[in-house]
């Protein structure tokens, strides 16, 4: 009797010790199955923030003026804020120009839209047109022409009218030129992001 017991209590072990074994294997392959499925969700979400990285650019400069080249109006317009800037805080990049197209991808704007409204981009997301742009581009200057700013009480409307009325007649008003007119200006390329693109334009 004494041996029955003791054969029935070993198989009882071995057969815990197996279904513990069993579990065991079992267990480690469910937590590989999570571990692969959750490396794969790690790889997909690295390649989407790749591929958002490359829709996005993350390395334009900031406070970046995009504007008409071959507007004579415009390009007064750079001169004389290149001359007030005295902190150097702006740039500037004609949207003629292939360095052009990051900002306008950035901003999910087309050339034609820039060559309405000239653009300002103060950081990645942060961009304005028009009026709206040109009073931000104010408030970067020293006084006294960053008290110009105090022209934001005029509503948007009023201003982008007046605005869009000037723009849309620029041209005949002004003139156009065939080129960037900053070609005829090279000491000013200094502030241009494309500088490198319009002094090779040039040779």
């Amino acid at each position: 009797m004494k041996k029955m017991n003791m054969i029935t209590m070993k198989r009882g072990v071995a057969r815990s010790l197996t279904d513990t074994s069993t579990f065991r294997s079992s267990s480690l392959s469910f937590l590989r199955s999570l571990s692969s499925t959750s490396s794969t969700t790690v790889d997909v979400d690295v390649s989407a923030s790749s591929v958002a990285k490359l829709v996005t650019p993350t390395f334009l400069q900031p406070r970046v003026v995009l504007y008409d080249g071959v507007c004579h109006l415009c390009h007064q317009g750079v001169k004389w804020v290149i001359r007030a800037d005295k902190d150097r805080k702006i740039k500037f990049c004609c949207v003629q120009s292939n360095a052009a197209e990051p900002y306008l991808r950035a901003s999910g704007l087309q050339r034609d839209d820039v060559l309405r409204r000239f653009l300002f981009i103060e950081g990645l997301n942060v961009f304005s047109q028009g009026s709206t742009a040109a009073l931000r581009v104010l408030s970067y200057l020293p006084l006294p022409y960053s008290a110009l700013s105090w022209l934001w009480v005029i509503p948007t409307p009023i201003r982008d009218a007046v605005y869009d009325y000037i723009a849309k007649n620029r041209y005949k008003w002004f003139g156009k030129a065939e080129d960037c007119l900053v070609l005829q200006e090279k000491e000013l390329l200094e502030r241009f992001i494309d500088r490198d693109e319009m002094m090779k334009r040039d040779s």
